[in-house]
């Protein structure tokens, strides 16, 4: 179940201030009894005025504005899961967030710029699913496949650096591990967008791309940084304190490495884009998406999404509408069983 419209939730502090009004009401009529006369006296002048009744009615009405302020909410609920026909490709995001990803040679740094890049690409796809894969001195899952663009872009915005522990820049861990993303049996067309500044700190990049290739997938892979490169801040509070140095206690300058992206894309006949202009990088991937075949796939939904508003407020009105009708008087029936003890 999900509310549509929570902000009225907090109408329901209203609850206790009609209590206490009544309360307010209840002494201020019996204060008014006593300075009219005995209250017994006066209880024998009104022998049909009900104790209870007055209760019920508030009882009543609170149940009515609960129904009126939920119908104001809205609760939906989701009837079944259906599985719906889409078409489209497998795209898996391999994502560098490696130290040197911090640096601020493009702005606001390399890491956020990938984020930027990826999610513009999501925004502009249409029934393809998406997977996310984090990676430094290792590989790390982050999100599976997936048609939930909602969800990948909440993953994607919290990826840092400190996800993966091992640092360093291993192209190949990503490569094979976004592979696994990936169903051998399927025919649908299987894209990695590899997205890094190209530092590769392991051996065999190329390898992984020629047996990601054996299995049908194509990659492209985007380069992050500038060549004349930039340091690596290290912050706290958004302060910079220092500069990462090397074991010569050098401060690191980090540069992109077009040509090993590069290499990485021509061995599964893919292609390589500069990602400092995001503008071109998506017209890039939209025209590569054009050209790669479409498949139809099996997608399992939650479907039917029904507003239940109606039942709270035909609830709240029957309360309302016997509340008209309910008078302060004591019933006759009940009257004569004497639960209340109120016959003398």
């Amino acid at each position: 179940m999900e509310l549509d419209e929570k902000k009225y939730l907090y109408l329901l502090f209203i609850l206790p201030i009609v209590v206490l009004v009544f309360l307010i009401n209840l002494y201020w009529k019996r204060r008014k009894q006593r300075e009219f006369g005995d209250l017994e006296m006066v209880k024998k002048l009104s022998p049909e005025s009900s104790v209870f009744k007055p209760v019920l009615k508030l009882v009543l009405l609170l149940l009515a504005l609960v129904g009126i302020i939920f119908g104001l909410v809205n609760p939906k609920i989701g009837t079944k899961m259906e599985t719906v026909k889409r078409e489209g490709i497998d795209i898996v995001f391999a994502m560098d967030v490696s130290k040197s990803m911090l640096a601020e040679d493009v702005a606001p740094n390399r890491l956020d710029k990938s984020k930027q890049i990826v999610s513009q690409i999501i925004n502009q796809l249409g029934s393809d699913r998406i997977g996310i894969v984090a990676y430094a001195g290792s590989a790390f899952p982050v999100l599976p496949i997936t048609t939930d663009y909602s969800v990948a872009k909440m993953f994607l915005q919290s990826m840092n650096t400190e996800m993966v522990s091992s640092q360093g820049t291993s192209l190949d861990e990503a490569i094979k591990l976004s592979s696994t993303y990936f169903d051998d049996k399927s025919k649908t067309s299987k894209l990695l967008i590899l997205i890094s500044d190209g530092e590769d700190h392991s051996e065999g990049a190329e390898s992984a791309a020629e047996e990601a290739n054996k299995l049908g997938m194509k990659i492209i892979t985007i380069g992050i940084g500038t060549e004349k490169g930039g340091t690596i801040p290290l912050k706290r509070n958004g302060i910079v304190e220092s500069f990462q140095r090397d074991n010569n206690n050098q401060v690191v300058i980090t540069k992109l490495n077009e040509a090993g992206l590069i290499a990485i894309a021509k061995a599964t006949k893919g292609g390589y884009i500069n990602g400092n202009n995001t503008k071109e990088v998506l017209e890039y991937i939209k025209n590569t998406l054009d050209k790669i075949q479409k498949t139809e796939f099996e997608a399992t939904e939650m479907a039917d999404f029904q507003s239940q508003f109606q039942w709270f407020l035909a609830f709240a009105f029957v309360l309302l509408f016997l509340d008209i009708f309910l008078l302060e008087r004591k019933t006759s029936w009940v009257n004569k069983l004497n639960l209340f003890n109120e016959n003398k």
